[in-house]
C-alpha cells in the first residue's frame, strides 16, 4: 500500500513539474504572429470557468509586435446585446522568445505567457499560468487565423490541455460569433 501510494505521488509531482517547465516555441519568431487571430479554444482548470462555459463564443485577438520585442494584444468579442467587449494588455518579452509576462488590470492578475505551438498562417496555441492572489492556474487558447480551424488543430490542442491536467469537461470550443465593427 505505501509503495503504491509513492508510486503516485510521484507521478503527480512529475506531472506538476512538466506543466511547470512548458517552453515556447523553439524558433518562435515574434514578427510572424502579426495581425488578427480567432480564439477558438479554450481550456482552463479555474473553477471559474465551469459556470461561464456556456456563455463563451469565439473573439478575436490583434496581435501587434512593437519594436522593443514585446506584444501588444487587443481582444474583442461581440456580446449578446450586440455592444462589443474589449480588453488590451501589453505582454513584455523575457530572456526567452516566445515567452512573455503581463499583469491584467482587468482580472487584476499576473501573466506567464508561452506560445508553445505555432504555424503562423494557420495556429498558434498559447499556455498562460495566471496567478493572482498567491493562487494559480493554467490557460490554454488556441487561435486561428480563421474561424475553422482542421480538425487535427482542434485534437492538437486538446491533447496538449489535457497533458496539462486540465478535465476534458474544461476543454472548450468555442462557437462562432459575430465581428465587432
Amino acid at each position: 500500500m505505501a509503495t503504491t501510494m509513492l508510486g503516485m505521488l510521484g507521478v503527480f509531482l512529475c506531472a506538476l513539474a512538466v506543466r511547470a517547465d512548458v517552453m515556447p516555441q523553439a524558433d518562435f519568431d515574434l514578427l510572424k504572429v502579426r495581425g488578427t487571430w480567432y480564439l477558438v479554444g479554450f481550456a482552463t482548470n479555474a473553477d471559474w470557468f465551469v459556470s461561464h462555459k456556456a456563455s463563451m463564443k469565439m473573439g478575436t485577438a490583434t496581435l501587434t509586435p512593437q519594436p522593443n520585442g514585446d506584444l501588444e494584444m487587443d481582444y474583442s468579442s461581440l456580446k449578446p446585446d450586440g455592444s462589443c467587449w474589449t480588453m488590451s494588455h501589453l505582454a513584455k518579452k523575457t530572456d526567452i522568445p516566445g515567452k512573455f509576462t503581463f499583469h491584467s488590470q482587468h482580472w487584476d492578475n499576473e501573466n506567464d505567457m508561452r506560445v508553445v505551438d505555432v504555424k503562423y498562417d494557420e495556429y498558434s496555441l498559447v499556455h498562460t499560468i495566471k496567478t493572482k492572489a498567491g493562487s494559480s492556474y493554467i490557460l490554454n487558447k488556441l487561435y486561428s487565423r480563421t474561424q475553422d480551424p482542421s480538425q487535427a488543430v482542434l485534437d492538437k490542442f486538446t491533447q496538449f490541455s489535457l497533458e496539462q491536467g486540465i478535465l476534458k469537461e474544461n476543454i472548450a470550443i468555442l462557437p462562432k460569433n459575430g465581428q465587432c465593427s
